[in-house]
């Protein structure tokens, strides 16, 4: 495996004013919200799709959409229905009388930023279609496979599926997602500016593109750079099997709620969430704190409760949380 040259901080402060100017035109579209535009920008910068969860009406769809404008990509937002079809989001073959062949017809997904949403409101088979993408990073139409532009990055909504019309989605697709981002509500302060400026008709919110592909390159480089020592790899490796074994790790209150502990993508993606955390503060190191901070985000739709779980009220975020509170940090 090739060496990275590690990152040093001086690079990373040269690459600061483009992340805090995306945090200022993206801010003149919503207001709050920095916790979700944070965890947006570490799936961009860390090749990862991020899930959002929250009640419809918390300015989801036009933060991705403010983010997608600011970052010069191709966009494209579908809005997920029941009578939804594989074909209306990969594309289809259409006959051409004029030529007498079957020709390609391309879908929305063929862009380089994908809203989907409300994920959870289309059945099976689009959600295997959608799985496809995100995984693969291609789709079929026809015979014929079709690699999909980078970067590639699916940001989709849910709303909590005690709604009405909703079907939940399948664990496997669950995995696929780096972070599952949970969004609250606005606080007093931020409400009331929202109001404000939605009351005002003469209000106008054009954010300007900050970056373009390369620049987003160039900073997932610098994320990828970021170091981690061994003991903290160990450390990522522990949360992960303290999911599987809880025995092994004295968690006699969660034991008896999880089903499955989470899958190898979850340490995969809790190291880089990480880096781009610690990059995100302008450290070229990544410390516990960085692996606590994302942990949540990573791990609660990974690990999969049991009836009595749900029974009790019990969470992922619940089970994450003891875990961290019992599994130390061994340092070198």
């Amino acid at each position: 495996m090739a060496t990275l040259t590690p990152i040093t901080e001086a690079e990373i402060e040269a690459l600061k004013p483009q992340i805090d100017q995306i945090y200022k035109e993206v801010g003149k579209v919503v207001v709050g919200q920095s916790y979700m535009i944070n965890r947006l920008l570490i799936g961009l910068f860390t090749n990862g799709h991020i899930l959002l969860e929250g009640v419809p009406g918390l300015a989801k769809t036009l933060t991705v959409n403010a983010l997608a404008n600011v970052l010069k990509m191709d966009f494209q937002r579908i809005q997920f229905t029941p009578d939804l079809l594989p074909a209306d989001l990969i594309g289809t073959m259409i006959y051409n009388q004029k030529n007498a062949q079957f020709e390609v017809k391309k879908g929305p997904v063929f862009a380089n930023m994908i809203l989907a949403d409300e994920v959870n409101r289309s059945p099976a088979k689009v959600q295997a279609a959608l799985l496809e993408a995100m995984q693969e990073k291609q789709v079929t139409i026809g015979e014929t496979s079709f690699q999909l532009d980078k970067p590639f990055l699916v940001l989709a909504t849910q709303n909590p599926v005690d709604q009405e019309g909703t079907y939940p989605l399948p664990e496997a697709q669950l995995d696929r997602f780096m972070l599952k981002v949970y969004i609250n509500y606005p606080t007093k302060e931020d409400e009331l500016e929202i109001m404000r400026r939605m009351s005002d008709l003469s209000f106008v919110h054009e954010p300007q593109p900050v970056l373009d592909k390369k620049m987003i390159f160039k900073i997932r480089d610098a994320v990828n750079r970021v170091k981690i020592t061994e003991s903290l790899e160990r450390y990522i490796i522990e949360l992960v099997f303290a999911t599987r074994n809880p025995k092994e790790y004295d968690l006699k209150d969660v034991e008896n709620y999880i089903q499955y502990g989470v899958s190898p993508r979850a340490s995969i993606n809790l190291n880089r969430a990480a880096k781009a955390v610690a990059f995100f503060e302008g450290r070229d190191y990544v410390t516990p704190e960085d692996i606590k901070e994302i942990a949540y985000d990573v791990l609660n739709h990974r690990i999969i409760l049991n009836y009595e779980a749900e029974a009790e009220g019990i969470t992922g975020r619940d089970i994450v949380e003891n875990i961290l509170n019992k599994v130390p940090v061994h340092h070198e």
